[in-house]
């Protein structure tokens, strides 16, 4: 059964997408954590990092500068966080690969 991640990429559930190229997907949040919260997801089914291979670094690496490219987009100029959370115990609620980008006020360390 594909993730809800995967059927937003197929289109079949709709989100406010806010980026979106051959590689990745980048989408508000439903549950923000900050006054913005966005997910960029890789286009490629990836449980999580830790299934992430060899091959995948370069796909890695482009999901960080979409992050990057997005914050700029949305004007996130004081700053921002990004977080991907790795299997149950590192709080992955989806089992998609995603990265969190979140900004808009100061955010606190530690995060919880």
């Amino acid at each position: 059964m594909p993730t809800i991640f995967q059927r937003i990429i197929d289109k079949e559930i709709p989100a406010k997408i806010v980026h979106e190229d051959d590689l990745c997907l980048a989408f508000q949040d439903v549950a923000p954590q900050a006054p913005t919260h966005v997910l960029v997801i890789p286009k490629k089914a990836l449980a999580n990092l830790a299934a992430a291979a060899d091959e995948d670094q370069a796909l890695l690496g482009h999901l960080l500068l979409t992050a990057k490219k997005v914050a700029e987009q949305l004007g996130l100029t004081n700053g921002y966080r990004t977080v991907i959370n790795c299997g149950r115990d590192g709080g992955q609620s989806v089992d998609h690969l995603h990265i969190h980008l979140l900004g808009g006020r100061a955010l606190h360390w530690p995060p919880g």
